[in-house]
């Protein structure tokens, strides 16, 4: 019984670490957009956007959601995503376009250290996730 304890205890100690870690990422990102959705901020960037993000069924509104993804993680793609209140068709496209295109930063140094350049394989899974994401646009019923 005593075991059974240890393990929980640990469990949820990680548990709330990883909450946390997860929060203080998700909670700002989507303050931050939405706030930016009550001013004209986020409407002119979406307007700027907008063509090249219809292309893959996106409102333009949600390439916040797609460069923080890029740049930062999936968590802060999630924040900013959330409050634009994608249909399921959008967020299916959304979230198959970070999964070929995410934290590039990071991992772009990492396939350095692998001796892999940086800017072929950030061009390769941008544009991989970006005509991915499109075709499943144009072909999802």
């Amino acid at each position: 019984m005593k075991l059974f304890w240890e393990i929980s205890g640990r469990g949820l100690k990680s548990g709330l670490q990883t909450t946390r870690s997860l929060a203080l990422i998700i909670v700002p990102v989507y303050l931050i957009i939405s706030l930016l959705d009550k001013t004209p901020v986020l409407k002119f960037i979406g307007h700027i956007f907008r063509p090249l993000m219809e292309f893959i069924g996106l409102p333009g509104e949600a390439v916040m959601g797609v460069v923080l993804g890029n740049v930062l993680n999936i968590y802060a793609a999630i924040g900013a995503a959330t409050p634009l209140h994608l249909n399921q068709r959008q967020m299916t496209v959304f979230a198959l376009f970070l999964l070929f295109s995410h934290s590039l930063p990071l991992e772009a140094a990492v396939s350095r250290m692998a001796g892999v350049k940086a800017w072929p394989f950030i061009i390769l899974r941008l544009g991989a996730g970006f005509f991915l994401a499109a075709g499943l646009n144009y072909l999802w019923i």
